[in-house]
Formats: C-alpha cells, sequence, structure tokens
C-alpha cells in the first residue's frame, strides 16, 4: 500500500501547502483589516471548494464504475493525459507566482471587503477551490494506476495533513521555509511522477484500442524481475515503470521528461535574482530627520526598496503575520544600530526577511491628514531604516550564492558597528564586488541525470539478479517449433507462470485441457522476444500449452498429469467462429424479418402526419420504436444507421434544435411537446427513408460473430444506463415499454446461444431466467389494461428501486456469458 502513496502524498503536500498559504493571506488581511467578523466568509468559501473537490472525485470514480471494459480503459487514459496537463501547467505556474501570489491574493480581499461578502466568498471559493479540483484529478489518476485507493488516499492525508501543520507554523511565525526552493524540488519530482502518469495513461488508450500498438513492447524485463518484489513495487508505485512497456509508452515518457525537466531546469535557474541596494550606515539615515520633517529622510526610501528587492530576489514567500505580530510596534532605529549584525545562519532566513521588508514597509507610511504631501515620520524613516540596516547582513548572505551562480556581483553588507555608525553618510565605504563563480555544471545535466536514474537502477537490479527468472517462479518458453519448453508438472493451486515467446511470431498462447480443449488460462498477443505472466488455478488433471502463431497452425506441447493434491478446477470449452455460424445465421434472419416490420410502422407513422393525425401518430410511435429496440443484438452492426434512426440529442450543441437530431426520439420531442405536424413531416419522411436503407444495406454488413456474446450483456446494460435512469426520455414516458422490448430482444439472442451456454455452465442460463421473470413481472406491473405505460417519473421509490436492483442481480446473472462464448484460436 505505502509503495503507492508517494506520488499522492507529494501532491497533498505541494497542492495542501499552496491551498493553506492562499488561507493564510486571506485570514490575515482581515485581521489586519479588522474584519475579524467577516472571517466565516471565508470559511464558507473554503468549505465550498473542499466539498466541489470531493464531488469532483465522486463523479469521477462512479462515472468510470458504470462504463464497460473497454470504454473505461479509455476514460481512465484520457484523464490521465488531463491530468499531466494540469500537473504541468500547476508546476510552471507556482514557479512564476510563488513571489506575487501573496500580493495579489491580498489586493483581491482588499477589493472584495467593499463589494459585499457574496464577492468574498467567491474569491476564497475560486483561490482553494482550483487547487482543490486538481488534487482530486491528480489522486483519482494514481489510485487507477495503483489499482487500489488506500495506498494513494492515505498518501494524500499524510501530505495535507503535514501541509496544514506547516501552514499553521508559518502563520504563527514559528516556523521559516524557503517556498521558492520547495516549490522547485517538489515541481522536479512531480514531473518524473507525472512522466509516469502520462505512460501509464497511454498504455490505458492503447489496451482500450484507441492506439495501436499495444503488443509492440519496448522491452520485457519480466522474466528477470519479480513484479511481487519489492524494489519493482516501490518503483512501478513511485514513477509508474513497470517490467514490461510498449515503445510509445517509452517514447512518450522520455520525450515528456527530457523536453519538460529541461524547461523547468532552465526557467528555475535563469530567473536571476535582483541586484541590492546599497545601505548607507546607521547614524548617517538617523541624523537626517532632525534636519527637517517636511522632506523624506535620504537612505530611508533606498533601505526599504533594498530589503524588498532582495527579499523578493531570495524566492522566499512572505507568510502573513497574526494581529498580535502586526500591532507591535517597531523598535527604534537608535537602540538597533549600535547592535552586531551578522549574517543569519538560519536556513529559513530568506522569509524572515522578507517579514521584515514587510514590517518596514508597514511602518514607512503617509503622514497624517494635514501635514505636507509626500512627507514620511521620523519614526517611520527610523523604523524603515532600522528594518533595511538588521535585515541587510542576512539578506546577502541569503542571495549571495544566488548572485554569484549568475555570474554577477554581489553587494557587501552595510557594516553596523560603532564606529560605521558615527561616519557621515558620504563617507560610507562602496560595495565591495565579489568575483563571479563559473558554472560548474551544464542546465542540461539534472534532466539527463533524472532521464537517466529510472534506466540505470533497472538495469543495476537486472545485473544483481544474474538475468534469471523470479525465485519459484516458473519459465515456459514457447515458439511455433517448440511449444512448452521448460513445461514441468506444476504443483496444485494458484501458479504464475512467465510465458516467453522464442519465435519469432506473434502468438496466442493458453494453457488447455488436452482432453476437452478447456482453457485454464490464456495470454493474447505476446510478441517474439518478450515474456508475460500467465495465471492459472491448477488442480487435478491433464495440462498442456497450446501455440497459436499468427498465420502458422496450433501447436500443442506434450501433456502432464496433475493429481496429488488438487481438487476440480473449472475451465472454459473455447468458442470457435464455427461454433457461432449456426446462431448467427438464425440472429441474422430474425433482424432481417425485424426490419421488414419496422417498415410497415414507419410508413403508418409517415402517413399518420402526412395526414395531420397527431393523436394516431403518438399511437403508431411507440409500436414502431419498440420494433426497432427489439433488434438490440444489431445495434453493433447498423453502424451509422443506429445515430440516424435512434440517435439522442448526447453530444450535439445545438440540443433538440441540431439538424442532426433525426429519428424516432426527434419525432417524439415534437409530439410530446406541441409541434405541428407539418413540423414533424420532413423528419418522419427522413425515418423511412433510412429504415428503408438500413433493409437494403443490412445483408451486406459484416455481422462479426463475437458481438453475440457480447450484446447479451450490453443490451440491458445499456438499458440501466439510458431508460432506467430517464436519459432516453424526450417526452412520451415510454422508457419502460422499451426496456420491455430490450428484455424481449435479449431472451430471442439467448435462445439461440443456449445450447453452447449449458455445454459449457449449465447453471447459468437457469439463473438468468429466474431473473429475466422477476425484472419482467416488475416492468408489465406498470403496463395499463389500455395499453398505456406508467412514465419511469411516477413510480413510487420502492417501485423503481426494485426495478432497478432486479435489473442489477439480471446483469450480474448474465455477465459469465460473453466470458464462456469468447472466441478463442485454441478451439
Amino acid at each position: 500500500m505505502w509503495d503507492d502513496a508517494f506520488p499522492s502524498f507529494l501532491i497533498g503536500l505541494r497542492e495542501g501547502l499552496e491551498a493553506g498559504l492562499i488561507v493564510s493571506v486571506l485570514v490575515a488581511t482581515l485581521v489586519r483589516s479588522d474584519q475579524r467578523g467577516r472571517l466565516p466568509h471565508v470559511w464558507t468559501g473554503v468549505a465550498a471548494a473542499i466539498g466541489l473537490s470531493m464531488s469532483f472525485g465522486a463523479v469521477l470514480t462512479f462515472t468510470a464504475a458504470n462504463l464497460p471494459g473497454k470504454s473505461q480503459e479509455a476514460f481512465g487514459g484520457t484523464l490521465s493525459l488531463v491530468a499531466v496537463v494540469f500537473v504541468t501547467a500547476m508546476v510552471f505556474w507556482m514557479r512564476r507566482s510563488a513571489r506575487t501570489f501573496s500580493g495579489e491574493i491580498k489586493q483581491k480581499v482588499t477589493a472584495a471587503l467593499g463589494m459585499g461578502a457574496g464577492v468574498l466568498i467567491a474569491t476564497s471559493f475560486l483561490a482553494v477551490g482550483r487547487e482543490g479540483l486538481e488534487t482530486a484529478l491528480f489522486l483519482w489518476t494514481t489510485a487507477q494506476a495503483a489499482g487500489s485507493s488506500s495506498g494513494p488516499l492515505a498518501g494524500a492525508a499524510v501530505g495535507l495533513l503535514l501541509a496544514a501543520a506547516l501552514c499553521w507554523g508559518l502563520y504563527r511565525r514559528v516556523l521559516h521555509i524557503n517556498l521558492t526552493r520547495f516549490f522547485s524540488i517538489t515541481g522536479a519530482v512531480l514531473i518524473v511522477i507525472a512522466a509516469g502518469v502520462l505512460g501509464y495513461g497511454m498504455r490505458d488508450l492503447q489496451e482500450a484500442t484507441v492506439i495501436p500498438g499495444g503488443t509492440s513492447y519496448a522491452f520485457d524485463l519480466s522474466a528477470h524481475l519479480d513484479p511481487a518484489s519489492w524494489y519493482v513495487t516501490v518503483v512501478q508505485g513511485t514513477l509508474n515503470l513497470t517490467p514490461q512497456m510498449t515503445w510509445l509508452q517509452v517514447g512518450v515518457y522520455g520525450s515528456y521528461l527530457a523536453i519538460v525537466m529541461t524547461l523547468f531546469v532552465r526557467g528555475v535557474r535563469g530567473a536571476a535574482p535582483a541586484k541590492p541596494v546599497p545601505v548607507a550606515s546607521g547614524a548617517a539615515v538617523a541624523a537626517e530627520p532632525t534636519a527637517g520633517a517636511s522632506a523624506p529622510a535620504e537612505g530611508a526610501k533606498p533601505a526599504v526598496l533594498a530589503a524588498t528587492d532582495v527579499a523578493g530576489a531570495a524566492g522566499r514567500v512572505s507568510v502573513p503575520l497574526d494581529s498580535a505580530e502586526a500591532e507591535q510596534p517597531a523598535t527604534p532605529a537608535a537602540t538597533r544600530a549600535g547592535s552586531p549584525a551578522g549574517p543569519d545562519p538560519d536556513p529559513g532566513a530568506g522569509s524572515a526577511v522578507a517579514s521584515t521588508a514587510v514590517e518596514a514597509e508597514r511602518s514607512a507610511a503617509p503622514a497624517p491628514a494635514g501635514g505636507e504631501a509626500g512627507s514620511v515620520s521620523a519614526d517611520a524613516d527610523k523604523a524603515a531604516t532600522s528594518a533595511a540596516i538588521e535585515a541587510g547582513p542576512s539578506v546577502t548572505s541569503a542571495a549571495e550564492g544566488e548572485h554569484a551562480s549568475e555570474g554577477e556581483p554581489a553587494a557587501e553588507p552595510a557594516s553596523s558597528s560603532p564606529e560605521k555608525a558615527s561616519a557621515p553618510a558620504d563617507d560610507a565605504e562602496p560595495p565591495v564586488a565579489t568575483p563571479s563563480t563559473p558554472r560548474r555544471f551544464p542546465r542540461w545535466t539534472v534532466p539527463a541525470a533524472l532521464v537517466a536514474v529510472p534506466a540505470l537502477i533497472a538495469g543495476i537490479t537486472i545485473a544483481a539478479s544474474g538475468g534469471k527468472p523470479a525465485s519459484g517462479t516458473p519459465v515456459v518458453e514457447v515458439s511455433a517449433a517448440d511449444c512448452g519448453k521448460g513445461f514441468s508438472a506444476p504443483k496444485p493451486g494458484r501458479q504464475t507462470f512467465q510465458v516467453r515467446n522464442s519465435g519469432s511470431r506473434t502468438s496466442e498462447i493458453y494453457l488447455i485441457d488436452p482432453v476437452s480443449n478447456a482453457v485454464y488460462g490464456e495470454v493474447e498477443g505476446i510478441a517474439p522476444g518478450t515474456t508475460r505472466a500467465l495465471i492459472a488455478t491448477v488442480g487435478t488433471g491433464s495440462y498442456a500449452w497450446r501455440c497459436v502463431p499468427n498465420g502458422g497452425k496450433a501447436v500443442t506441447s506434450a501433456a502432464v498429469r496433475v493429481s496429488a493434491g488438487g481438487g476440480s478446477v473449472q475451465a472454459v470449452l473455447p468458442v470457435s467462429e464455427k461454433d457461432l455460424a449456426a446462431p448467427l445465421a438464425a440472429y441474422r434472419a430474425y433482424v432481417d424479418q425485424g426490419l421488414a416490420d419496422l417498415q410497415t410502422k414507419t410508413r403508418t407513422l409517415q402517413s399518420d402526419l402526412d395526414a395531420d393525425k397527431l393523436d394516431q401518430a403518438r399511437k403508431d410511435w411507440l409500436p414502431a420504436h419498440t420494433r426497432y429496440a427489439w433488434l438490440g443484438a444489431a445495434y453493433g452492426t447498423f453502424a451509422d444507421f443506429d445515430a440516424k434512426i435512434n440517435g439522442r440529442t448526447a453530444g450535439l450543441a445545438g440540443g433538440v434544435d441540431d439538424p442532426a437530431f433525426t429519428g424516432f426520439h426527434r419525432i417524439e420531442y415534437g409530439l410530446w411537446h406541441g409541434q405541428s405536424a407539418a413540423t414533424l413531416a420532413p423528419y418522419a419522411n427522413q425515418l423511412a427513408a433510412d429504415v428503408d436503407a438500413l433493409r437494403k444495406d443490412f445483408p451486406k454488413q459484416d455481422f462479426d460473430p463475437a458481438d453475440l456474446p457480447l450484446r447479451s450483456h450490453e443490451i440491458l446494460e445499456n438499458t440501466l444506463h439510458r431508460e432506467l435512469s430517464g436519459n432516453a426520455d424526450y417526452g412520451s414516458g415510454s422508457e419502460l415499454a422499451t426496456t420491455e422490448a430490450n428484455l424481449d430482444g435479449t431472451r430471442e439472442l439467448l435462445t439461440l446461444l443456449r445450447p453452447l451456454i449449458d455445454k459449457r455452465n449449465a447453471k447459468v442460463i437457469p439463473a438468468v431466467d429466474t431473473w429475466m421473470r422477476r425484472t419482467e413481472q416488475l416492468v408489465l406491473a406498470q403496463r395499463a389494461e389500455d395499453g398505456t405505460w406508467t412514465p419511469l417519473d411516477k413510480l413510487s421509490d420502492t417501485d423503481r428501486q426494485r426495478l432497478d436492483g432486479a435489473v442489477g442481480q439480471l446483469l450480474e446473472e448474465l455477465a459469465p456469458i460473453p466470458d464462456l462464448l469468447e472466441i478463442r484460436k485454441a478451439a
């Protein structure tokens, strides 16, 4: 679990710290403005942002859970790409804005104070909500990559708690952190993690067949590395590097890491800090206010600028003070002038320097009304000068190394010794330039190292393992010439076989019962020179390997017998295209007959609208539409005709007014929303023409035999997601009538497939029949004697829950059928 926690820990820590700093600035700004009564507005916006982020994560989770297999892969892969885009943008944005975002938030809050509670709530909501949405998206993608949510959630929780503790320490002035360095280091690590997420997303898209190349492997180290070992688990959990990766994954991973890391490192090193302004001695500055209060003291303004400029150059983010500290008076400059000011050894001195500069700016406030314009009080001058003098040495030490690395001279800190304090300002020594330090490493060193380190770790691990497979894992070599080399009688129980293709062709590999040809396990599309894991449960019986190379004949290894200690194991009897030929022919005849009946019913509907008989058209619309629903298993072969005949508004920019919205549902919308027959007649004519074209084209369409077992489950799965959710109704309230038609279509399909199913698992069909009857009883209970149906939204909560539960259980009973009747080359 903990190996998957590091990426989410890092994102939780970083995003939590960003959001926490924003909240700290919001709260401190209100406290300083004596607006404590408006703090609940800030917390309201923060709570709303947290609720939105959690809801977003729930939407992602439940959306993915309700998608079929390949759609889940495509959905997860797409969101992985989106997450990488957001993380990349976040890293670069924070690198640019770390020095200024505190001031930007203060300006927004100050403006919101004069515009009401709603604006202040919106300001806090938007500021925190963006961080929350980014966190939710990245956590979801890391959980998908890990295959479990426990590790990523635990890591995120620890990161967020640590971020909250850091923000509290910064706010209370008990902790100093160089935030620019923090965001630079975590940004570099996040780029490496994002590269792994990008590679994982590409693999998902390949498995969903959205992108080709799913079987073209750049390397396959599964024969050398134990997938369950701690080091493989850690590397995979943190970097998303797996022992087996395709060429696309490797190319995308390396390209992203090299390009993005190079740009990031150049940006970090290229952001040269500002040069500090030389500061005059304390006594000279302190002497100026005695000359008169009508003009600013010379040296006061440069001193404050020096402190603020160097604080910005050092790259520290100043965390706001609380109210108690904000109200503390400045210590007089005369008291501080005599104290020594050596370099600050505290690594967090940058934060203290930035805060000192803020205090100096706050002390140098305009004079009260009645004074001359632009005048500054003597106390403010002293406080600002003293703050700058105190900040000078630590500022210089904090920024000196950065100046040197860029080849720029660093200013020598102003002396604060008693001797220097008594000297006049004109005798102040000019800053002494320090020689520039040449760059030790070229800028490409860090990106190159981060790209090379994972490969180096993998190489060292392989070398340490001696190129041997994981202990206790049997390795079986397969090829067209020698299938099952190295195979001996396995031990009973769950076994993992490392199958290596030593031939020259991509092959399908099966572990079978040589007597019945039943399949215990399979590996599809294993490329030459690669190794894949095959997991199977071994019991009492005979076992052999069957190798089916692309374009070649099947080869079967010698059989071995397992007898001691093994119970019976259920294997799957393979299905060939020949086995499905008879059911397919019968179903094609059923569809053709149904299309002929559909033609008649659509012409009747067309005639009703041509004759301006709207009431009759409403009666004739439902039989025509349900007749089309009976042909559910053929949807996969209807191609573009299905969208024309039964399409919905999903994905159409114009909704119900979109020109592409045609067919049954467009006519339904018009009939039940008061549109005239003249308006709907063109749609009825187009529907009749599309049905005629489908009937003519259907005999030439390629009907994949593998679609039959799939549709036995997908027809009712679509019914649950569309009709029984109300998403397919456009006014007629006929969702339950369509549901009944889909039940009839599924029953017809199962009648044709029943002999094949019973031969492989005789328990499936009886269970399906039981839940089919229960579901149909619940549906038919909502049909009145006159043939009308209760609209879905008129059902009681109890009836709706019973119906959804029955359909859900029916889908569970139907789920094994696609796997039982999957076409396998082992047949």
